[in-house]
């Protein structure tokens, strides 16, 4: 398989690297390892960008990466407070310890990150020349009703209520996928 622009995607790649060798140790060092997860694992959209056109297009791909990174804060800090007790007892940080214990507080946190994702996924969606900006938006408010939702019904408290808004990740990503490809063909 050859790609058309592989040495400029594997130069954004490359500089990807000091990202994967720091993250596995951040939940020791710093109280936002959510926050290095979430630049780490949205680096494919630089990626997928620079090997599709062989460019970058900052207008666009930097709010949809943002967009990636708050969107992993939301659904790794929810998913991390599964494990806040023990992460404690053994020294390790996380957003959900850093957060704090009061609910509200803490839910308002994540509140206000979804809405940063929201907005970003908007703006990215409005910086595109060659979408349908009706159908782009209403999916994407769609994805983000569906992260008021996690974060509205999360019970801090409960593992099993935490995992079930974990996963249920997959369907925003499906959202936000779908709302792209039907912005591009309508």
């Amino acid at each position: 398989i050859s790609l058309p622009n592989t040495y400029y995607c594997f130069v954004w790649g490359a500089s990807s690297l000091p990202l994967v060798v720091v993250y596995p140790l951040m939940k020791r060092y710093t109280d936002f390892p959510q926050l290095v997860l979430g630049l780490t694992f949205n680096w494919g959209a630089w990626m997928g960008w620079a090997a599709t056109h062989g460019s970058m297009d900052f207008s666009i791909v930097a709010p949809l990466y943002g967009a990636g990174v708050t969107w992993t804060l939301v659904y790794d800090t929810i998913y991390a407070n599964q494990d806040k007790e023990d992460d404690a007892n053994l020294g390790l940080k996380s957003t959900a310890l850093t957060f704090g214990t009061d609910v509200n507080k803490h839910k308002r946190i994540l509140h206000g990150l979804a809405i940063l994702t929201y907005g970003q996924w908007l703006l990215a969606g409005y910086s595109m020349e060659d979408i349908s900006l009706l159908p782009y938006a209403t999916g994407i408010t769609t994805a983000y009703g569906h992260l008021f939702w996690q974060i509205h019904t999360a019970e801090l408290n409960n593992p099993h209520n935490l995992a079930e808004r974990f996963r249920s990740n997959s369907k925003v990503g499906a959202i936000v996928f779908s709302s792209i490809v039907v912005g591009k063909f309508l």
